[in-house]
């Protein structure tokens, strides 16, 4: 990357917001944990300390290394950043007697300054610390203040320091802060002096150049799912090394209804070498009479570990395993917090690069999942793929609960084509960012025609989100809701209740397993 700014993450929930933000301006972000500052070469711009859950005042509180950054790159210092900054220098931070929690207006700007640039009197910003600055060291002065705190921006003073150094006690990054991006952009176009030319179509172009170097004359062997993500990084290393790129497909039997098919011939479409392998019977028998969610994901990720290393040995001369890893995967595993706690097993291809002795290559690791559709837009790979619904790796493994039977997938299949269909033929699929449709372990009694019958329940679940990271139920029309519950509970033989899960993420999860 020509330019970048540096975030480093002491662990808060908007770390990841701020990366997205300056990737809005067309600068590239990264992010890395507060006591893994690397060296400052040419390429990085500036310097964003994040958020965190911490109080400066805690026994554990953090401590980065400043003399790393101050003073040899522009810094922006946000919330938890700006307290220890001003701690650190010897001003005064104390614990707020009450937490400075929501929205406050920005005022009393106390001179004209490039990070204020256009920004308005009484703008609204939203705070959410437990410090509060009262004095601040003798190397900075307040930049402007709120109704209830002194302090909600400062700088240092001219000359202080050889880079300027700024901070601000509520949050740029977040919606709720209406002119945050504003300021984000003063900082990182204006005082860092990026000059925005990151874009999807400059990053193919580099990734595409960096993979030939990288892989060469070499084979490599790539997992596709019919996905966004492996489909994009496919395309990459097409472009970049054609017909040395073998890709595998493989059918677990827990696919939607004719997805296999319709996804093999896509991707024949796109020029890719895709071998299928249907496996479906195999995985049936490894899940029979397996109920727990945790078991089902573990012996679905093995049984796929086992097909791919078992039809790997067909190919020869393979050195690379190309991935889809995406950028929140790669920040999870070098969080400030370390691996988090298992909620639920990913499933990807996590075992093989042991099995099978393979170099990793993974062209989106620095992307998130909005912009690898804008990568993928610019590859020219057809909408129709660009624009599919997040599945998950176990698929309607994890959509249905309790035990798999293939009369259970059948049913499945059947109810959420459609849900699906009837998405697409409202012009509402492409409004919503997933949507599914899960089979429950429970039967109730229904009357149809004259005949009581006692069978099985399916809910709806549709989701509104921009990385699955936060997640709200869709509102969608009664009118829909009514067609699609009547049309399947007509067309499924075996399922005679339809309801629609109107939880959002957090406390549920967009999956039901």
């Amino acid at each position: 990357m020509n330019e970048k700014i540096l975030i480093l993450d002491f662990g808060s929930q908007y770390t990841q917001l701020i990366a997205r933000r300056i990737r809005e301006l067309n600068v590239y972000s990264e992010i890395v944990p507060y006591n893994k500052i690397p060296e400052l070469d040419d390429s990085i711009k500036g310097v964003i300390l994040s958020g965190s859950p911490f109080s400066v005042k805690d026994d554990n509180a953090l401590h980065p290394d400043l003399e790393k950054i101050i003073g040899k790159r522009p810094v922006l210092a946000v919330c938890y950043g700006a307290q220890y900054l001003a701690a650190y220098y010897q001003g005064e931070v104390e614990r707020s007697q009450k937490r400075e929690y929501g929205k406050a207006n920005l005022g009393n700007f106390a001179t004209n300054d490039p990070l204020m640039k256009n920004v308005t009197e009484g703008s609204q910003v939203w705070m959410s610390h437990g410090d509060t600055i009262k004095a601040l060291p003798s190397q900075f002065e307040v930049l402007a203040g709120t109704t209830s705190i002194e302090v909600a921006a400062f700088r240092s003073v001219s000359g202080a320091f050889a880079q300027p150094v700024y901070a601000l006690q509520f949050h740029p990054e977040v919606y709720h802060t209406l002119e945050g991006a504003l300021i984000l952009e003063n900082f990182v176009l204006g005082i860092a002096g990026c000059s925005g030319s990151w874009t999807p179509a400059s990053f193919a172009e580099e990734t595409i150049a960096n993979l030939k170097d990288q892989i060469g004359e070499e084979r490599v062997l790539l997992g596709l799912s019919g996905g966004v993500d492996s489909t994009v990084a496919a395309m990459l290393l097409h472009r970049a090394i054609g017909k040395k790129l073998f890709c595998f497909f493989i059918d677990n039997g827990l696919l939607r209804k004719n997805e296999y098919e319709e996804v093999l011939a896509s991707y024949q479409g796109m020029g890719l070498q895709v071998v299928g392998i249907d496996a479906k019977q195999r995985f049936y028998r490894e899940l029979e009479g397996e109920q727990d969610p945790e078991g089902k994901r573990k012996i679905i990720g093995r049984v796929f570990v086992e097909v791919f290393q078992e039809e790997a040995t067909t190919l020869k001369n393979i050195q690379w395993l190309g991935q889809g890893t995406i950028y929140p995967d790669v920040i999870e595993s070098v969080s400030v917090h370390g691996p988090s706690v298992t909620i639920k097993s990913h499933h990807n291809v996590g075992g093989l690069p042991e099995h099978l002795h393979l170099k990793i290559v993974e062209p989106l690791r620095m992307l998130f999942k909005d912009e690898v559709r804008r990568v993928g837009k610019t590859l020219d790979i057809p909408a129709a793929i660009l624009g599919r619904h997040p599945f998950p790796g176990p698929g309607l493994g994890i959509r249905i609960l309790g035990a798999i039977t293939p009369e259970k997938v059948a049913l499945l299949q059947e109810a959420d084509a459609i849900f699906t269909e009837n998405l697409r033929s409202a012009g509402l699929y492409d409004q919503v960012w997933q949507a599914g449709t899960v089979l429950l372990p429970v039967q109730s009694v229904g009357v149809m025609g004259d005949e009581r019958t006692y069978e099985k329940t399916v809910v709806l679940r549709c989701v509104n989100s921009t990385d699955g990271m936060t997640a709200e139920w869709s509102f969608l029309p009664h009118e829909f809701l009514a067609k699609v519950s009547s049309e399947i509970i007509n067309n499924v033989k075996g399922i005679n209740r339809v309801v629609y899960d109107i939880s959002t993420k957090p406390p549920a999860t967009i999956e039901w397993e």
